[in-house]
Order: C-alpha cells, then structure tokens, then sequence
C-alpha cells in the first residue's frame, strides 16, 4: 500500500516543555488510522505538527513523498492535507453556507466548488436544512458537522480528524463515526484523534497509543481493542 502521510522521529516543544518525543506513524491510502491516547498524551500536538501549527524541532514529516517540513501551513491545505480542529472552530457569525465555502478558500477550480457543496451536503443533509442559520446557532453535533463538511470542500487527499466525538450525544457519535467511514470509502485517507477508543478502534484499519508525548503501541485496530492494557486503559474492560 502507498504511504501517503508519514512522521518520523519528530520532537515538539513548548517552550521547554518537550511535548513529542520521537514520534513516528504513518498512514496509507485510502485507510483509518487511529491515534489514541488520555488527555494531555500528544496527540493534538501531533496533528498540528503535521500541519505545520507547531513545527517539530527535529524529525520530518513526509506528505505524498516528499519532506514538507519547510511548507507553510496554508500551503498544506492547498495540498489537500486538511485538519478539522478539535472543537470544531467554526465561524459563529457566518452562515452554514459561507462556512462551507470558506472551506474551499485555497482552491482555484470555482467552477467546481457548487459540485463540491453538494457533494458536502449530501453527507449532511441537516446542513442543507441549516443552510441560512449562523454557524452559532447550530447545536454542537450540527456545528461538527459543519466543521467537516468545510474540511471536505478542500478535498482533502489526507484529512486529520481532532477528537470528532467530543461533547456530542450518542445519536450524533454514530452520525459522525458513519460518515467518517463513508470519506474514507471515497477514497480519503483519515488520520483520527478521539478519545472514544472503542469507537475509534472499531473503524480503524491500524492505530496507534500515545503516552506523554511518545508512541507506547501500535499495530492493527483489532489487535490492540484485544489487547489487554489497552482494553484497561482506553476500553473499560
């Protein structure tokens, strides 16, 4: 299989905090992988240093071949390496639709992005129904939503998925965890941060634990949801 994404040995600082410690994953195309890890483990960090929001120190990141250690985060996007935030991060005083739009900032092909919103919505037909209502006043599964379907309309090759679940009710949990494996049928690679373990092991093709900052397992989904630390740590079992 293509690697299309991989982080080799990387070490990210804040400040004097040493917050990644020789963090090494991959992804390849068209799969899920799973990060996982407790709260304060690394792994928003690792996602931003992929993106170039907190560059590593040392180590390299390597995107469809070629090192992009040097590449500014917009170019990135431009790229098709797209992150949905933790905390959805949309704009509350836009629209559903200028939200979607925004999406598709960096592109140049305009004649495509109606297509494309089309396309987003068909992931999320609340969106359609939501499309005049400000971004603020959706209620937070609507909001995450949202915050996908602007991730996609960069189309994105790689999409990085920051703890999609949080905070959300258990019927939008499984909305969200469907649709990631539908992104993932288009073809797009996902690398996913969630906390919900259970969930994100049970859509994933390989993972990963982070423990303060370093890479303590990996191996397919199925081997590590049987295996027994990480079914005490991460599972309830």
């Amino acid at each position: 299989m293509t690697v299309v994404l991989k982080v080799d040995d990387i070490h990210v600082y804040y400040d004097n905090i040493h917050a990644l410690k020789g963090v090494s994953l991959e992804a390849h195309e068209g799969e899920i992988v799973s990060l996982i890890g407790a709260n304060g483990a690394g792994k928003t960090t690792t996602l931003r240093a992929i993106m170039g929001l907190n560059p590593p120190r040392s180590g390299s990141v390597t995107y469809l071949g070629r090192d992009i250690g040097a590449m500014r985060t917009p170019d990135r996007v431009r790229e098709r390496l797209v992150l949905c935030p933790e905390g959805r991060q949309i704009f509350a005083n836009l629209t559903v639709g200028e939200n979607l739009r925004i999406g598709a900032y960096t592109r140049k092909d305009h004649g495509q992005i109606k297509d494309d919103i089309e396309h987003a919505l068909s992931f999320f037909p609340r969106l359609r129904e939501r499309w005049s209502q400000l971004g603020g006043t959706l209620s937070g599964g609507e909001q995450q939503m949202l915050a996908m379907g602007r991730a996609l309309m960069a189309r994105p090759t790689v999409l990085l998925l920051d703890e999609p679940s949080m905070g959300l009710a258990p019927l939008f949990v499984k909305q969200i965890f469907e649709i990631i494996k539908r992104v993932r049928e288009e073809g797009v690679t996902v690398l996913l941060v969630e906390q919900n373990a259970h969930a994100a092991l049970a859509i994933a093709s390989r993972a990963y634990v982070l423990e303060t900052g370093e890479v303590t397992l990996s191996g397919s989904a199925k081997d590590l949801a049987a295996n027994p630390e990480v079914k005490a740590a991460y599972l309830g079992l």
